[in-house]
């Protein structure tokens, strides 16, 4: 056990023809006869319902499905503690909000953010779909041009475009500072046009215009309902 994950080591490499892209559907047994007998004996569970079972788990819980690592003599699983959907990946996926994207779609984008790559099989047990629809939808995320493809065939892989980056939101403008933004476009503001500007009344209109004038930042030029405030 480690700070940011869980790694499980087990004696052994894959047998067959199961790999680590398709060891989710895939089934082989060094002893068939042997396996049989202790699946009828239910000493042992059905080939293969352990890795759905753990995948359906994750998703439920909103984690990233687990790096499998085939080291030949040995089979590696690693489990990443952070949960993906946390409120900064949400803060960040809220500035695609106008594009037509499904769930699973930006599910893949968060992994992206965090892990920089994406495959087919990556994507499938993400989401659960199939290799086709995988392959649909990354392939509309590329359209939209939000990541990129790279290389063709199974070693096919997907990086993203955008920023990782949380995007700033804009500071709102306080009313003071719309009445400078409005005297730098407009070259002055009145009382009435400030009272228009900021949908205030007479008086908070004037205490506004003569907070700015004492600090300097504007200056009155007129009398009377005449009276302009311009910059210094």
């Amino acid at each position: 056990m480690f700070a940011d994950r869980l790694e499980v080591q087990s004696p052994g490499g894959l047998f067959g023809n199961v790999n680590e892209e398709n060891l989710e559907d895939e089934h082989s047994t060094r002893n068939t006869r042997l396996m049989r007998m202790m699946e009828d004996m239910h000493i042992v569970e059905n080939r293969g319902s352990g890795i759905k079972a753990m995948l359906q788990a994750l998703r439920e819980a909103n984690l990233e499905p687990p790096q499998f690592t085939d080291r030949r003599s040995s089979f590696l699983v690693t489990f990443r503690n952070h949960t993906l959907m946390n409120p900064q990946a949400i803060a960040w996926l809220n500035q695609f909000a106008a594009r037509a994207l499904n769930d699973r779609q930006r599910l893949a984008l968060v992994y992206l953010r965090q892990h920089g790559e994406i495959h087919n099989s990556i994507y499938r047990r993400l989401n659960r779909v199939d290799a086709m629809t995988a392959g649909q939808e990354l392939r509309r995320l590329v359209e939209a041009d939000l990541v990129e493809q790279q290389g063709i065939g199974r070693g096919t892989s997907y990086r993203l475009k955008v920023p990782t980056a949380v995007p700033e939101q804009p500071v709102p403008q306080s009313e003071k500072d719309k009445i400078l933004a409005y005297v730098r476009q407009s070259g002055s503001i009145t009382n009435t046009e400030c009272r228009a500007l900021l949908s205030v009344d007479a008086a908070r209109a004037y205490y506004l215009l003569k907070k700015l004038c004492d600090v300097r930042r504007l200056q009155p030029e007129g009398k009377g309902k005449g009276r302009r405030y311009i910059l210094p």
